[in-house]
């Protein structure tokens, strides 16, 4: 299609060339769908910096496009009276991965002109927050809709039917969009309750019940109308694939799609999460073991494969077609290894003195390459721990000492703010590199990134980011693979700095560990 072609070519040049996994996504899904054929099964599987995302994102668009005007006429004939009724649905893990992913969609769109929204807090107004309880207690007293703490804002004069072509979003989010504001607000304070201890409430229920029905009634939850119809959704693209159909994740990703199926009129089985666990129950298993056709096209991405994904395909998803690059499951080819080894000393100093080297290094080049006055342009690192209080006290340490950071773990309040602004910097952005005092000073623009794996799956980070500096352990290759991975991407130059003990303790471990990072160095 020439609109989304140029629009393509304006982010990344005339000269760019299709990778393997986009060569392979432009050969098979580019088909238009046959009204009486089979809905689109994929999986694109392919090493980090890959271009997934433009391998899904062109034929979702193009597809939804060609299918517009087909979509409008169908869509009169659906009675969902929902403000919002998307005909595509990408999922993601973390909310800063949705909002990069729209952001990239609407670049993409911007000349064949579709509607793409992010279920993200980035379109919250700067008013005041209420509770959705609030808000309904206002308009049964002023008979005027007013704004929750729901990312969309939608009035009750608006009501209506709004079109959106793509909405990305995390499962759990899509999900609150779908059921209301606040479905499982119960469960949810039960099992706060458990985490915090209070099982003593059931030593005092048998009193209470003997006390002739003293028993205090159940506390109700408010939950919000729904905001978001699924009837006109033709294409669910799952991102990070590995991640959604994990443990954490997979209840809530499942339970989406079967609402979905469900919303089309093609009811799919919802899965027991016990036939899916790392230990399933063998009947529960066997029972629920038959394939899951969905009613619309179904693509999973992913840089890894573990078993676990493996297996849910095979079992579940048997025509599902797999494509896969030469290079998945290894690191890409423009991505240095280095090992380096604790002092003995203190590890914050270590890590401070190798982020040290590496600004010594690029100033070096920057005194035999420069052709005239100017600022050095110092490299951003970025430093995965294990643990949030890891993160935390390592941040601290280098602001300390003269280097300003950043420190993003899962409840860091940064995140709250309804946008991707606390990774500025870092983050890959369209346009010109800003411009202005101190930006390329370490003491007053952050030049560190301190995180643990939240940000490791799917973001695409600034090439400024050469260096990603591995602290602990990694728990796994599949998690390194990840953390790796945000560097050299897209054909740039990078290098993972791997710390471990040379010598004693720990040593043997940190052999292990260079052994099986030669692996998918290769």
């Amino acid at each position: 299609m020439p609109g989304l072609l140029q629009s393509l070519q304006e982010i990344l040049g005339n000269e760019a060339r299709p990778t393997a996994i986009q060569a392979l996504s432009t050969k098979h899904l580019f088909k238009e769908h046959v009204e009486g054929e089979n809905y689109k099964e994929f999986l694109l599987a392919s090493e980090t910096g890959s271009g997934k995302s433009v391998a899904y994102l062109l034929p979702v668009l193009q597809d939804l496009k060609c299918t517009e005007h087909k979509q409008s006429d169908a869509a009169v004939h659906h009675s969902s009276r929902k403000p919002l009724n998307p005909r595509a649905l990408v999922l993601a893990p973390t909310h800063e991965l949705t909002r990069q992913l729209a952001t990239f969609a609407k670049s993409l769109s911007h000349i064949i002109k579709l509607r793409v929204m992010c279920a993200s807090k980035a379109n919250t107004p700067s008013a005041a927050k209420r509770s959705g309880t609030a808000s309904k207690m206002k308009e049964k007293f002023e008979g005027a809709g007013a704004a929750g703490d729901s990312e969309f804002v939608i009035s009750k004069s608006s009501r209506g039917s709004r079109p959106v072509d793509l909405l990305v979003g995390t499962p759990m989010k899509l999900l609150e969009m779908e059921r209301g504001r606040g479905w499982n607000w119960e469960e949810r304070a039960q099992a706060r309750a458990m985490r915090i201890g209070k099982a003593e409430s059931e030593e005092h229920e048998d009193v209470k019940d003997e006390g002739g029905g003293n028993k205090e009634p159940p506390r109700e939850f408010w939950v919000d109308e729904p905001e978001m119809g699924l009837e006109n959704v033709q294409w669910v693209v799952v991102d990070e694939a590995d991640v959604l159909f994990d443990p954490d994740f997979q209840e809530s990703t499942r339970m989406l799609l079967a609402d979905i199926a469900a919303a089309r009129g093609q009811p799919v089985p919802v899965i027991p999460p016990s036939a899916l666990s790392s230990t399933p129950d063998p009947e529960v298993a066997t029972s629920s073991m038959k394939s899951i056709s969905y009613p619309f096209n179904f693509l999973l991405t992913s840089a890894t494969i573990p078993t676990s994904l493996a297996t849910y395909i095979s079992n579940y998803h048997p025509s599902l077609t797999r494509l896969a690059s030469p290079r998945l499951h290894h690191l890409p080819p423009t991505l240095r290894t280095e090992h380096t080894s604790w002092t003995g000393g203190n590890k914050n100093a270590d890590i401070e003195r190798r982020i040290r080297r590496v600004w010594a290094e690029d100033s070096l080049v920057h005194s035999k390459t420069a052709t005239g006055p100017g600022p050095i342009k110092l490299s951003k690192v970025l430093v995965f721990c294990n643990k949030r209080s890891k993160v935390e006290h390592l941040a601290a340490f280098l602001d300390g000492r003269g280097i300003k950071c950043v420190a993003l773990t899962g409840g860091a309040e940064a995140r709250k703010r309804g946008s991707n602004h606390h990774l500025d910097g870092f983050l890959k952005t369209a346009g010109p590199a800003p411009t202005g005092p101190g930006l390329c000073d370490p003491a007053q623009t952050p030049h560190v990134l301190v995180t643990t794996s939240l940000l490791s799956r799917g973001l695409d980070f600034s090439p400024m980011i050469k260096h990603v500096f591995i602290v602990d352990e990694p728990r796994n290759m599949i998690d390194f693979l990840h953390r790796a991975g945000r560097a050299g991407r897209a054909g740039e130059a990078g290098k993972v700095v791997v710390f471990g003990r040379a010598k004693g303790r720990g040593s043997g471990r940190a052999e292990e560990v260079k052994r099986r990072v030669r692996a998918v160095a290769g």
